[in-house]
């Protein structure tokens, strides 16, 4: 039901009309058989028939993909022992309705301009296309905000791990922004399937706002993990677990993590495995990455292997450990390039 689509067309055509409407979306045996009276439409959906049928007083019964008009002027009769947390005569029926048959079921109010989608315990109320293109919008420039603090984040912690100076406090400040990221577009999400087609373009932004943020943070916590064993996306799920004043404490960020001291000491210092150093390098697969990490124990040591070093882990040759040393040295300048500019 997203804005553009027949149906949604449809109850915004009931609602300009000042009407109300009652619309089961099903016509099996098992919503039949609580309807009672009416007439027998079979005819293909429009919107301006839906919006016509409502002028009468009984519920609408369409097919179960919308695409026909069953029912007119039904009377539906879901067993009223069912409870409701509805005070209005068609929202109550429609409630009863959705938590006895398996179909959703639709209620518009003429009184408060409002439709009510229910399915099972559940209930959405759709909201104009213009509110949720405002909110989406809002939304995204606060994304916006926390992306860049998150990018400026990851910047600082590249050249922190090249100087050697990491502690607790910087990889905090990488994933708390980029937890948020990840929440708030996950809000922007649902808002944007509500919106549908409408919505294609805000999509887009969202998609750009997002990009890499997710895999960036998997790699911050493989680089910082500290027990050997745990798996860096249970860490993650945690983190995803705290409540937003959790998250924004970095201690219970730094204890997710499994770092040291860090309910009670934010400026340990700490060094990186190597996964995201290495992760930028082209060529160097996951496998790769893994052994060089396990062989080394550390970037520092990494970054300071010669040639014939780093031909000792499986899987290196000169060529490679060349390309590796190269390619690691260009991110070190690049570090203190952006230290200094």
């Amino acid at each position: 039901m997203v804005p553009g689509q027949p149906l949604r067309e449809g109850l915004e055509r009931i609602l300009l009309a000042n009407r109300g409407a009652l619309i089961a979306v099903g016509d099996g045996p098992e919503v039949l058989s609580i309807c009672t009276g009416g007439f027998l439409i079979d005819a293909e959906f429009s919107p301006q028939r839906l919006s016509e049928l409502a002028k009468l007083d009984g519920a609408i019964v369409l097919s179960s993909d919308a695409g026909r008009i069953a029912r007119a002027n039904v009377h539906l009769m879901p067993n009223p022992s069912i409870p409701t947390t509805e005070t209005g005569t068609r929202h109550r029926t429609a409630e009863r309705m959705a938590r006895s048959v398996d179909v959703p079921v639709i209620s518009a109010s003429a009184a408060m301009g409002v439709v009510t989608v229910y399915r099972h315990d559940m209930k959405h109320a759709l909201q104009p296309a213009s509110h949720m293109h405002e909110r989406v919008s809002h939304a995204l420039q606060t994304l916006q905000r926390f992306r860049q603090r998150f990018d400026s984040a990851v910047t600082a912690l590249s050249v922190l791990e090249v100087e050697d100076t990491v502690t607790v406090r910087d990889v905090t400040a990488v994933l708390q922004p980029g937890e948020l990221v990840m929440r708030i577009a996950e809000d922007i999400e649902e808002n944007l399937t509500e919106l549908g087609e409408e919505g294609r373009m805000l999509r887009l932004q969202l998609d750009e706002l997002t990009d890499g943020v997710d895999a960036m943070c998997r790699l911050v916590v493989r680089d910082y993990l500290q027990a050997t064993g745990r798996d860096p996306d249970r860490v993650l799920e945690g983190l995803r677990r705290l409540t937003t004043d959790e998250l924004a404490d970095p201690k219970r960020i730094g204890a997710a993590l499994g770092l040291p001291d860090s309910r009670t000491e934010l400026d340990v210092a700490l060094e990186p495995h190597g996964y995201r150093a290495l992760h930028r390098l082209a060529r160097f697969p996951d496998a790769l990455v893994e052994r060089i990490v396990r062989h080394f124990a550390g970037l520092q040591k990494i970054m300071r292997a010669s040639v014939g070093d780093l031909e000792e882990v499986e899987g290196v040759g000169e060529s490679r450990a060349r390309s590796l040393k190269d390619g690691l040295a260009r991110q070190a300048e690049s570090s203190i390039l952006d230290r200094y500019t």
